[in-house]
This record gives structure tokens, C-alpha cells and sequence, in this order.
């Protein structure tokens, strides 16, 4: 799996989902669970994570939707 977005940002994760899932991209959101458990401190943050032969489309898909700043790597 390859990393997208590295965030807690909820809303942000929110998005980034709508636009892959809309797209037909299969996505995982890394530490989603852990996030909650840690509470308030904000030191986990999640992943929106894809399989390797679909990240380009998703960098792609992303930066149209104009999330190309929060992409990990560019």
C-alpha cells in the first residue's frame, strides 16, 4: 500500500475519500482507530493509503479535486 495523505484532519480524510470512492479507487484509512484512542493529543495521525498500481490515478484524481498540497511526496 502506498501513502497518500498524512492528516487529522477529519474533513480533510472525509474528501479525500469522496473523491476515490467516487472514482472507483480502493483506499484504506491507516490508524483511524488508534486516532480515537489516543484522545485529544494529536500525535497519530491517520493515512489514506491505496495499493501501488492505482496511486498514480488517485495523485492524479487528487490534485484535480485541488488536494495536491497534502499529498505525501508532492
Amino acid at each position: 500500500m502506498i501513502e497518500l495523505i498524512r492528516t487529522n484532519d477529519i474533513v480533510l480524510i472525509s474528501a479525500v475519500e469522496a473523491v476515490l470512492r467516487e472514482a472507483g479507487v480502493h483506499f484504506f484509512v491507516a490508524d483511524q482507530h488508534m486516532s480515537v484512542l489516543e484522545g485529544s493529543a494529536s500525535f497519530l495521525q491517520r493515512r489514506v493509503c491505496v495499493v501501488g498500481d492505482e496511486a498514480e490515478k488517485a495523485r492524479r484524481l487528487l490534485r484535480e479535486a485541488g488536494f495536491g498540497g497534502e499529498l505525501r511526496g508532492g
